[in-house]
């Protein structure tokens, strides 16, 4: 087995002989940290263990292990195989290949670096953006032998869209093409065409070769004609966005409110933008209310000065309203809050977005429910291209329309990625399912706002001397639904009781008549059908849905919409193969010969409920006695 100066590698004695000394000579060192990312076998996990290698960050008994790894599974022949270094998962050492992030740490004399070894496949993009999301730096390796691929200029427009500044286009494997000039100017100008195309401005590039440690750390008598910057000397002197985000205006999102005892209370947090001292004018948002800096509490004692990264509890001279999610701002420069924006969102999960459901976003430490809008447009990474899309699948990147459920303060992204960036979670299942970038508030969520009635919704109950309420009648096809609502309107009216029915099967002739059947179409139906019947109710009325409303997560939308007291969620339950026999319009059975698609019960979910305000046995219980017992929860 064949190393490259194997005979004198040796890491640093003193982190095994004084740790405390070591950390204390790294503690005030600056911290960069980038990506590397590109093609299928560009040479990136090759390129981070070369790095670690050439920096003394690998211990005696991890190099036995990569020596031995490297005779097992190793793609280099007698030589060291850098890249086991970091695929760390079984099945990359097997394929050869990077599935998951990988983040290593690693510091030279003069700055400290963390390293996101990020995926190429494109399947993997999702991991990729998780990587990316912190980093300062990216840097995207191109195989000299291939040139400019599709990946290459996917990794490179995410980095440009997340807000990377600093781009390096490291052409690898320059010894596989005998170090040629031609070949690196030709993919330097190739990928600079593309990179003007998609609004990256400025880049480094430099030939490289990871494996053997060419314009790594010293300049290679390899390549003569190249003698720029090598790649660790520009690692280590670019500027870090810390600089420039400490220029701007102070932001600090709260986190918590410390009160350990009835003498303090402070707010803890992370600054996020600018500087902040003990006397400076501050306002917290969105309750606007102002006060004084009156001290910077830290663990290691107060601060004259606090800048950003920094996490800090303040303390203010006055007693004024602020908690998790509001943010400390320099008075005199204030963000906007808004409650309707257009974002870039990164879909990440494998069940595709579906618009009008409502999903959570955390945006700082501020979390509210959000409900995105049909996609403006998808983005074609690969060309560039806008297409029509009624939602986003895995992978897909799209410009999308938001509303949160009230007003939150915010900052475009390319101003703020704290302020700016979001991710979103599904109310469901908890899983983080997209990343957005916010472009701007939309001037509707500024013009638009709710007016007073001189007429208020208590008053039309009073009119009608009842209580409003929407009954919401669910089950699948043909279990009942529709008898039993017309049932229980005609003992309402009976009781001289102010109703009105929403069919479902009406609303698809009307207000639906443009939607189809699909997820996305139906979360948009029953989010109609909730809002139709918010405003009835608002009119004093008692409003009875019967609708299919297969998914759960829509009726629990069309419940907080409308109110916990006023919603009264019925499950009309019948086995499915009892609805098949029963449907007199033969839509079960077309639906199983292919003749019908997304029909509830058989090529799309049906959602039950969990725990309804009454639950009816369809096969028992008739549409009269069913509509009796759904009056006297209504009218005890």
């Amino acid at each position: 087995m064949t190393t490259t100066d194997d005979s004198i590698y040796q890491v640093e004695s003193l982190i095994a002989e004084d740790i405390d000394a070591y950390l204390e000579r790294h503690q005030h060192k600056t911290m960069l940290r980038f990506i590397t990312c590109g093609s299928v076998d560009d040479g990136k996990s090759t390129l981070i263990g070369r790095m670690l290698y050439d920096s003394k960050m690998i211990f005696e008994d991890h190099l036995q292990a990569l020596e031995a790894d490297s005779k097992r599974v190793g793609t280099q022949g007698d030589q060291i195989d850098f890249a086991l270094l970091v695929d760390g998962l079984a099945a990359e050492r097997e394929q050869g290949i990077t599935i998951d992030v990988a983040y290593r740490f690693f510091s030279t004399e003069k700055r400290k670096f963390i390293v996101a070894d990020t995926p190429g496949h494109e399947q993997y993009t999702r991991n990729m953006v998780t990587g990316a999301s912190t980093a300062e730096l990216a840097v995207i390796l191109i195989d000299a032998r291939k040139g400019v691929l599709t990946q290459t200029r996917r990794h490179s427009y995410l980095t440009h869209l997340i807000g990377i500044r600093h781009i390096v286009l490291a052409v690898n494997k320059m010894d596989l093409v005998g170090y040629s000039q031609q070949v690196f100017d030709d993919i330097v100008a190739d990928y600079r065409a593309f990179a003007d195309s998609i609004g990256i401005g400025d880049f480094t590039a430099i030939p490289i070769s990871g494996f053997l440690g060419d314009n790594i750390t010293t300049n290679s008598s390899n390549a003569p004609w190249y003698t720029d910057t090598t790649l660790m000397n520009h690692l280590e002197t670019v500027e870090l966005d810390q600089t420039l985000d400490q220029q701007r205006p102070f932001r600090m999102p709260v986190q918590r409110v410390t009160r350990p005892d009835l003498n303090f209370r402070g707010f803890a947090g992370t600054i996020a933008n600018g500087v902040l001292r003990p006397g400076d004018q501050v306002r917290v948002l969105p309750s606007n209310r102002s006060s004084t800096v009156a001290r910077i509490v830290t663990f290691d004692g107060d601060l004259q000065e606090a800048v950003v990264g920094q996490a800090v509890t303040v303390t203010l001279a006055d007693e004024i309203d602020c908690s998790r999610g509001d943010v400390l701002v320099l008075d005199g420069d204030v963000p906007e809050s808004a409650d309707h924006f257009e974002c870039h969102l990164v879909w990440m999960d494998d069940s595709e977005m579906l618009p009008g459901r409502p999903y959570w976003i955390k945006i700082g430490t501020t979390t509210v429910t959000a409900q995105f809008e049909r996609p403006k447009y998808q983005v074609n990474v690969n060309t560039m291209e806008h297409a029509a899309a009624k939602t986003l699948d895995l992978n897909a990147i799209g410009v999308v329309t938001f509303s949160t459920d009230r007003p939150i303060v915010f900052e475009p992204y390319a101003q703020s990625h704290d302020l700016g960036g979001f991710i979103v979670i599904d109310k469901m299942t908890n899983a983080t399912v997209a990343a957005g970038m916010i472009h701007f508030a939309l001037r509707r969520a500024k013009n638009v706002s709710a007016q007073p009635l001189e007429i208020s919704r208590q008053h039309h109950a009073r009119m009608k001397n009842q209580d409003p309420a929407v009954i919401w009648l669910t089950g699948v096809p043909g279990s009942g639904k529709t008898q039993i609502a017309n049932e229980l309107e005609v003992q309402l009216a009976r009781m001289n009781r102010h109703t009105f029915l929403i069919l479902g099967e009406n609303m698809r002739l009307g207000l639906s008549k443009d939607l189809g059947f699909d997820d996305a179409d139906r979360v948009e139906n029953a989010r109609r059908l909730a809002e139709v019947a918010k405003l009835m109710a608002d009119a004093g009325l008692v409003v009875i849905v019967s609708s299919i409303s297969p998914f759960t997560a829509e009726r629990r939308m069309a419940r907080d919409l409308i109110g916990e007291s006023e919603f009264y969620e019925v499950f009309v339950d019948m086995p499915l193969a009892e609805a098949e026999k029963r449907d007199t319009k033969g839509l079960y059975a077309a639906a199983r010969a292919g003749e019908l698609t997304n029909y509830t019960g058989v090529d799309s979910q049906y959602e039950a409920p969990t725990a309804p305000e009454v639950r009816i046995d369809a096969l028992t219980t008739s549409a009269k006695a069913a509509a009796a017992q759904i009056v006297a929860l209504l009218i005890p």
